[in-house]
């Protein structure tokens, strides 16, 4: 029997008892749809994460007194490390050779007021004037802080959208803000960057660095160095270079542990790709679970269709039907029904991802090799696990097959 007229009687098969098709591909679709699911929104997050978390601008790794920490016990031992201090940036700016730029920043958080307007939780960073170069943020209007802001230690401010839209009816430029009692003048507005999982990163203050550590004290707040590497090949060697000046000024012996931290977009990407692994094991093992159980469901169902069909096996053996004629019949069966339930979760997934995307902050890409991926494997577990029933059938002597009822 040619292959096609096998898939036709496969299909007519299935039609013809849907709700238990249905039924017996029900934990090969739930498996499919888990699968899919999962790999979209790591798939999506990994996109995310690269573009909106992970990305420091070009280049660019900052030296931080904390760096990445994952444990409460990291966290307990960090707090005894030493404050990154202006010193630190002054000696890096001067040292590095392999950095085409060396800023600074601190950070703080505070309410802000405009006359009879306030903001609450404004992120308030001081900055020198290179990091609008070396950041991710950039001018939309207005311009940013100046070499003479920085040295004059000015009371200007460069603010974010979310700052000029809340605070100011108009154009912010030339107005003034006020913050720890300190009334500074708005010269700039950022680009309107967007969210982060919801959260708006729009809402900040930028001020130079010296006027943030007037107002705050330099002894009370430790800053993060950003450098950036002359090529993105040098990287690690930049990277290799700010480690052993920062070691050598904290008088670090060699056996001692780094008392800063190191970051740049491929330790946070690492990072999210070690907690995507761990998720996604648990989502194949999960998958291969729901595929066992339903390669055993639907190699039940085969083997009841055969004795179902006995007679018809009879029939058709006496009619000249060979061996592998029945064998491939229902192995195509077998085959086909387990595909359905691949086709039918893949739909299933790809309708959940965009309800998902669209109702929730949570991205999602579907990757055409996932999809591919999963029809095959779900034929696969149909071709497995009719191998047994199709045999069987094959085996049938047509006498006997013809004698049932």
């Amino acid at each position: 029997m040619p292959i096609r007229e096998s898939i036709w009687l496969a299909l007519d098969t299935l039609r013809a008892h849907k709700l238990r098709s249905f039924l017996t591909l029900f934990g090969i679709i739930v498996a499919v749809t888990t699968l899919i699911v999962v790999v979209s929104v790591i798939e999506g997050m990994n996109r995310y994460i690269a573009e909106r978390v992970a990305n420091m601008g070009s280049n660019v790794f900052y030296v931080t007194r904390f760096g990445i920490i994952t444990s409460a016990k990291d966290w307990i031992a960090a707090q005894k490390r030493k404050r990154i201090l202006m010193d630190d940036y002054e000696a890096l700016r001067a040292q590095l050779k392999l950095a085409s730029a060396v800023g600074a920043s601190s950070w703080s958080q505070s309410d802000l007021k405009a006359g009879d307007k306030q903001v609450y939780d404004v992120g308030i960073r001081g900055t020198t004037p290179n990091m609008i170069n070396i950041g991710t943020e950039q001018v939309g209007d207005g311009r940013y802080i100046s070499e003479t802001d920085f040295s004059h230690r000015s009371y200007v401010c460069f603010i974010g959208a979310d700052v000029a839209e809340n605070l100011f009816a108009g154009s912010p430029l030339g107005k003034t803000i006020t913050f720890r009692g300190q009334t500074f003048e708005v010269i700039g507005v950022a680009r309107r960057i967007g969210t982060v999982f919801g959260q708006t990163q729009d809402n900040f203050v930028h001020i130079p660095l010296t006027t943030f550590l007037k107002i705050i004290g330099t002894n009370r707040s430790s800053m993060g160095i950003a450098v950036q590497a002359l090529r993105p090949e040098l990287m690690e060697q930049a990277q290799d270079e700010a480690r052993l000046l920062m070691r050598a000024r904290h008088h670090l012996p060699y056996s001692q542990k780094d008392d800063f931290g190191i970051v740049s977009s491929a330790s946070i990407y690492a990072l999210w790709e070690n907690l995507t692994g761990t998720i996604a094991m648990v989502a194949v093992g999960v998958t291969a679970v729901f595929l066992v159980v339903g390669g055993i469901v639907v190699m039940n169902i085969m083997l009841a269709s055969v004795t179902e069909r006995t007679h018809e096996i009879g029939i058709r053996k006496s009619l000249g039907a060979r061996r592998r004629d029945i064998l491939m019949q229902f192995l195509v069966e077998a085959v086909a029904l387990s595909t359905a339930g691949g086709v039918i979760g893949v739909l299933t997934a790809f309708v959940g991802t965009r309800i998902m995307a669209a109702t929730t902050s949570i991205p999602s890409v579907l990757p055409l090799p996932a999809v591919f991926t999963a029809v095959m494997v779900s034929g696969g577990v149909g071709l497995f696990f009719g191998i047994y029933p199709a045999s069987k059938a094959a085996r049938l002597d047509p006498i006997s097959a013809l004698r049932a009822d």
